[in-house]
């Protein structure tokens, strides 16, 4: 999105310059860049040793992988050189035409529109891209370049299969977000303006970020997202009052207390991801969908997940079945005294979710009265962009650094998910944090997305096997866990899709697809955004909409055609679906009980054990 306001300059107006920054200040500012800078080197090199002594060399994705999607690429463009010649005509020509109009705006005529930064690009966000004729000419530039290099990697790559076309086109779309003039001090506008505002004080700033970027992943780069030092879990984060009621080496499971008199009899369980905390679903009050269901009158429980070391590289997929999802509910029925109860899973959380359901329903065990799924992917056939990282070699790749540590870290996790969506979540700290020397806001989102766990051997080589490369989840006992066969067919159950029109990591269309594969008659609901956003939209919120429509035809597309869009929040929808599931009225419970005494306070203790610093939040 193009975030820039026009200019309210008149014509003779003359531009204020930049204020100069006092010498005092300046001092300060080169002092205290210059100890961190010394700290930050320091902590950095001390920990790349580390990791070479111990011969950790694994990064996320494979450098080779990358290298291999090049070099495939250059010799396409060698073994079709009539195509690379049309490539490079159209790109002259376009040179040709942006010349002709910067030549019309030097001697004040308006020429044809000129490009337009592209939607939510905020690399081109500053005033500078379009106020100076260099700047705008040099962005036009590049813009153009990337579009035509795009256009002719797509078109020289088309013999090859798709699996490596994937790879190509999305390395070279890497390659190509990498030139930007943006990430650059000397063809920015506003690192140029800064570095002179400041004598240059932005740029030691930055070189101090990077170090202690550099420290904290252990000689390799971790980007801080968000500055932690306004956010802290269970004073301003996870801040909706609970207690948690039981723990074992996996999960704490946590209570809320309750915000009205009375209650939804069925209580309900929340199934969070655990390749990031919890509390995705409990940010700040104004975003939290665990205080707003503990106000809309249900007994809320959630799960809060371990951060596992190398003690867990054995634990299974089926381990967070027995001892995450079923355990908690035989303690949810045990405090609330109900038989049934209604149940929310998150991405991972939800396929370990249907996995459960399915192993229920083999078991005959019909506790479960109904099954909320937030961006959850159950057929694996097609997981869009994510698809680059998945083949039997990154696989087999990943496999033998896990082997090593006893698991796969967070971090890596989230470098692979960022290069997703590279021009915000990469670029676009590269240049706050690195060339003009700030730091990021405070976001709680962010502050979560970078407060990763990490992932235990045994179970991550299970889910990357068995779901994303070979699907076998979808296929009826394609899968066995805790002793039976997973048919998700057998699950017949009342249930809620919510998918979001923008995943780039659990795609509409296969999450649509994954409620096929349920025995019942889902309801499927689609909400703007992407796969954090478009969930954490709070009632009341003006933002994104959602769409819904009665049947669900075979084709996603189809379904699209006919959906209704709504204005706002698709939380009241989902609430009024899950009150018709409530089961009636019962007084309020208060956390815990006769045989489940609180443990401690809510967020509790697992969720402050951070993978990045070893430590607690």
């Amino acid at each position: 999105m193009n975030d820039q306001k026009p200019s309210s300059a008149k014509p003779g107006d003359q531009a204020t310059p930049p204020q100069e920054t006092p010498p005092d200040e300046l001092a300060r500012r080169y002092a205290d860049a210059l100890a961190r800078l010394s700290t930050g080197s320091s902590r950095a090199w001390q920990g790349w040793l580390e990791r070479q002594q111990r011969g950790d060399h694994f990064t996320l994705p494979d450098p080779a992988v990358a290298a291999k999607a090049l070099t495939s690429l250059g010799q396409q463009f060698l073994l079709q050189p009539q195509r690379a010649l049309e490539v490079q005509q159209q790109l002259w020509q376009g040179y040709a035409t942006l010349w002709q109009n910067t030549l019309l705006r030097l001697s004040g005529e308006a020429p044809p529109a000129a490009l337009t930064p592209a939607p939510r690009d905020r690399r081109f966000k500053g005033k500078g891209w379009e106020e100076n004729l260099f700047f705008d000419m040099l962005r036009q530039a590049y813009q153009l370049t990337a579009e035509q290099w795009l256009k002719g990697v797509h078109e020289v790559t088309e013999e090859l299969d798709h699996d490596e076309r994937v790879k190509v086109e999305f390395y070279a779309r890497q390659l190509m977000d990498a030139l930007a003039p943006s990430n650059f001090a000397t063809t920015n506008p506003e690192v140029i303006e800064a570095t002179l505002r400041t004598g240059g004080a932005n740029l030691l700033q930055g070189m101090a970020n990077l170090m202690e970027d550099l420290a904290r992943g252990e000689g390799l780069l971790r980007i801080k997202q968000s500055d932690s030092a306004g956010l802290e879990l269970g004073k301003n984060i996870a801040v909706t009052p609970g207690k948690v009621i039981y723990q074992n080496e996996l999960m704490q499971l946590i209570q809320y207390a309750p915000a009205t008199v009375e209650v939804d009899r069925r209580p309900l369980l929340i199934v969070p991801p655990w390749i990031n905390k919890f509390y995705i679903l409990d940010l700040t009050p104004q975003r939290s969908f665990i205080r707003w269901a503990v106000e809309q009158g249900m007994t809320v429980f959630v799960i809060s997940w371990v951060n596992p070391d190398e003690g867990y590289a054995e634990v299974a997929f089926d381990d967070y079945l027995t001892q995450g999802t079923l355990k908690a509910m035989d303690v949810v029925a045990e405090v609330t005294g109900e038989e049934t109860l209604n149940t929310i899973g998150y991405c991972i959380g939800g396929t370990l979710l249907a996995s459960t359901l399915a192993h229920q329903a083999a078991r005959g065990d019909e506790r479960v009265h109904s099954a909320t799924f937030f961006t959850t992917l159950l057929d694996f056939s097609e997981v869009g962009p994510l698809e680059v990282f998945i083949d039997e070699e990154q696989i087999r790749y990943i496999e033998q650094h896990m082997a090593q540590r006893g698991y796969l870290e967070g971090t890596h996790l989230s470098n692979a998910f960022n290069l997703l969506q590279s021009a915000d979540l990469i670029w676009g700290f590269v240049i706050n944090n690195y060339l003009l020397g700030r730091e990021p806001q405070a976001f709680d989102l962010l502050y979560w997305n970078s407060d990763s766990t990490r992932m235990p051997y045994r179970m991550q080589s299970f889910y990357l096997r068995n779901m994303y490369l070979e699907n076998r989840l979808a296929e009826p006992g394609g899968i066995s866990l805790a002793g039976e066969a997973i048919d998700l067919s057998k699950v017949r159950i009342p249930t809620f899709f919510v998918a979001t029109e923008k995943d780039h990591i659990a795609p509409w269309q296969s999450s649509y697809r994954g409620a096929h594969l349920l025995g019942g008659r889902p309801r499927f609901l689609l909400g703007g955004s992407g796969h954090i956003a478009g969930v954490i939209n709070p009632a009341g919120s003006p933002k994104y909409g959602y769409r819904t429509y009665g049947h669900l035809p075979r084709d996603p597309e189809r379904w699209l055609a006919s959906a209704t869009h709504h204005p706002g929040s698709w939380w009241p929808e989902w609430r009024s679906w899950v009150k018709r599931h409530g089961g009636g009225q019962v007084p309020a419970r208060e956390p815990g009980g006769e045989h489940y005494p609180p443990i401690e306070e809510a967020p509790g203790s697992y969720v402050r054990v951070r993978a990045d610093e070893g430590g607690t939040s």
